[in-house]
């Protein structure tokens, strides 16, 4: 049987006019690792929400000067404890009425407060707005949190470069002192300087500066004990490279992933550290706002005005909840390897 030969006729080629070689670059770009990182962070919307949510929340806490109606510390005795009102709003609870023996009383009316006075989150025992003092106190929670990254990101990661690539006894003397530092408590040494120092951010950040990098130095040493015996750094090494010229060229970049990861997920640790030592009455001083001190002062009156420790609850674990989902986004997106 004769084999059907089918000829493709030369009007179906196009020919090309150009150069005969193609770059392949041309074809497919190639792309940074950041540009790949961002573009698996996209394909996570629950990060991506939690990104949006956290810049929306820094913005409204830099603007706290600007967006909040009353000084955060003044006092308005006669409005004390009026549970919030936002206008145009008729849902109880919201809109400035309480139940009181089954019906329901407008305690801004009782108060004497003039219609177009309002208090979207109420007032405390002393007449400060609540929606005041939570702007203030998220701003300085966020201030103490994004201090605590910033540590991780200098002491932290200087000290476990340092003390990966010297190795031999400086390795050995420099995680003895690690483990001195880490054997003592946060607490303990929070209520020790308070012995010398007031309460308020410098102690907090002052304890954070002690205790608060040493996980991140631990991260760190980690993984340039690791990246120390790539071949790529052996050559650098051979080549005539300084320890602190491979430590930069080398071995940071491929750390900046678990670097960065690290440092968010210190932030909400941070925030939870403040407002653990604010509720305990050792963290701002009184009267500073903070969402630690806004627990402490609505946990004494739960029973009789929840709205006072419900309000900075939700956004306590709102900004936590947010830091932790999108910190798991990060390191998804920075290592593919570690999603399981």
């Amino acid at each position: 049987m004769e084999e059907r030969k089918t000829q493709v006729p030369d009007s179906a080629f196009r020919y090309r006019t150009g150069p005969a070689r193609v770059d392949a670059q041309e074809l497919a770009p190639p792309i940074t690792f950041l540009q790949d990182a961002w573009r698996r962070l996209r394909k996570n919307k629950a990060a991506v929400f939690c990104m949006t949510l956290l810049l929306v929340i820094i913005l409204i806490a830099l603007l706290a000067p600007v967006l909040a109606p009353y000084p955060p510390n003044e006092q308005h005795i006669p409005y004390a404890n009026l549970p919030p009102r936002i206008p145009g709003v008729s849902i109880p609870g919201f809109d400035g009425t309480i139940s009181f023996r089954g019906n329901r009383v407008d305690r801004y009316a009782m108060a004497g407060v003039p219609d177009d006075v309002n208090f979207l989150f109420g007032t405390d025992e002393f007449g400060r707005d609540l929606f005041s003092r939570t702007l203030y106190g998220t701003r300085i929670s966020l201030l103490i949190a994004f201090v605590a990254a910033l540590l991780d990101l200098s002491i932290g990661v200087v000290y476990g470069l340092t003390s990966a690539m010297k190795g031999g006894r400086t390795d050995l003397l420099m995680q003895r002192i690690l483990e001195m530092l880490s054997g003592n408590p946060r607490l303990v040494l929070v209520v020790l300087m308070l012995l010398v120092f007031e309460p308020g951010v410098f102690s907090i950040i002052l304890a954070l500066v002690i205790s608060s990098w040493i996980p991140m130095a631990r991260v760190v040493r980690a993984q340039t004990l690791r990246i120390k015996q790539m071949e790529y750094v052996q050559a650098a090494r051979v080549l005539g490279c300084t320890n602190a010229k491979i430590a930069l060229s080398h071995v940071l970049p491929n750390i900046s992933g678990v670097v960065i990861v690290r440092a968010m997920f210190s932030i909400p640790s941070a925030i939870f550290f403040e407002t653990f030592l604010s509720f305990l009455g050792v963290g701002m001083k009184i009267p500073n706002a903070s969402l630690g001190t806004l627990l402490n002062g609505g946990y004494k009156v739960f029973k009789l005005y929840p709205y006072q420790m419900f309000i900075p609850a939700a956004i306590l674990c709102v900004i936590m909840l947010s830091f932790n989902l999108f910190a798991d986004g990060l390191r998804d997106a920075f290592d593919p390897k570690m999603k399981e």
